[in-house]
């Protein structure tokens, strides 16, 4: 095991630079997310920690040792992609132990690794079947089974359950969580889909237009976002937006939205009178209050979940997303009054988007 060091990573095709300078640390045996939209750089980053990108100016080590030039079978890295990339003539077997054979290892030490991952993995009965004979499920476990027997210093995932459907995703994103608490190996784990890094990680890595928005374990990251950027893209339903400016008078300060709503959160102490803000509340962090008390609210749409229900409403001109985990029926049209629950709400300022307070 191993860790990874990343100083002042910057890359550029042409003129167009995609990663900006960019420091990360990942300690040994850790399990950490890069997470982010499509082309916020995060496959690039993986890619540049594997060899398979060159970098225009920073450097890479891993388990202290410089590999910024080396080629990608000198890094002692293991990667799982999201095409399984299975050779189709050849069985689970001889899939998994083809790169120890590259190497020239010796049988004996080929058979006891991949016996090793496929009882790690559970697929000891599928070493004799051929990757046609095999669910997409059981060919992402064997294209894990082909990084792991390599026994590398770090474990490399690009976006590995994109393929899957979403029942085998819930399931396989257990799987690879149950496997780096059985191996230990320092692992970086790209996705999109942030529920799998909330599930998944140890710490997240949130990402935005080759920039590092934010570091944190999940919690963290839900709870207290550094930016507009972080509270929106992290949890689902997405966080609730609301503009207000600030009012300061007669020694009391309070946030009024655009249609005269007062918005139940107070500013810190250094936001200044007349400051745009933004007022912030995660659909579950809201419950219906009495008549007249909180923010009057138009209900839209109601989604019963069974578990939950789900409902869409307006405050003014913007919509709210609400979660309940009582079973409760609205009219459409019907106002009903939305408080946060106590410390729940968040407050940003609307130039820059960073937390406030």
């Amino acid at each position: 095991m191993a860790n990874v060091v990343l100083t002042g990573i910057r890359k550029q095709y042409g003129t167009v630079e995609v990663l900006h300078g960019l420091d990360l640390t990942v300690p040994d045996g850790e399990f950490l997310v890069l997470v982010g939209p499509s082309g916020c750089g995060k496959s690039t980053l993986l890619r540049i920690v594997a060899g398979l990108e060159t970098i225009s100016e920073g450097d890479v080590q891993i388990g202290g040792r410089d590999v910024t030039v080396l080629p990608p079978r000198d890094r002692d890295i293991a990667m799982v992609f999201q095409s399984y990339a299975l050779y189709p003539h050849m069985n689970v077997a001889d899939n998994m132990a083809f790169g120890l054979k590259l190497r020239r290892l010796d049988k004996a030490e080929i058979k006891k690794r991949v016996d090793r991952a496929a009882a790690i993995l559970d697929i000891t009965g599928l070493l004799q079947r051929f990757p046609r004979q095999l669910s997409g499920g059981q060919r992402q476990r064997v294209a894990m089974g082909r990084a792991i027997v390599r026994d590398p210093q770090v474990f490399l995932f690009d976006e590995p359950l994109s393929n899957l459907d979403a029942k085998l995703r819930v399931q396989m994103r257990g799987e690879i969580k149950e496997l780096h608490q059985k191996l230990g190996t320092t692992s970086v784990y790209v996705t999109h889909d942030q529920i799998e890094a909330m599930t998944m990680a140890d710490r997240i890595v949130v990402m935005r237009d080759g920039w590092i928005e934010q570091i944190g374990i999940p919690l963290e990251l839900y709870d207290r976002p550094a930016n507009l950027f972080v509270a929106g893209f992290i949890g689902s339903p997405a966080m609730n937006f609301v503009p207000g400016k600030v009012s300061r008078a007669n020694g009391r300060a309070t946030i009024t939205a655009a249609n005269g709503v007062a918005l139940p959160v107070t500013p810190p102490d250094s936001v200044v009178d007349g400051k745009a803000v933004v007022f912030g509340v995660r659909p579950e962090h809201l419950t219906i209050g009495a008549q007249g008390q909180g923010m009057p609210t138009q209900v839209t749409v109601v989604e019963p979940t069974g578990a939950e229900t789900l409902v869409v409403g307006r405050v003014g001109e913007h919509t709210v997303n609400i979660s309940l985990k009582e079973r409760r029926t609205f009219a459409s049209g019907e106002q009903i009054w939305l408080q946060p629950q106590p410390g729940t709400a968040h407050l940003f300022d609307a130039e820059s988007g960073k937390r406030l307070g």
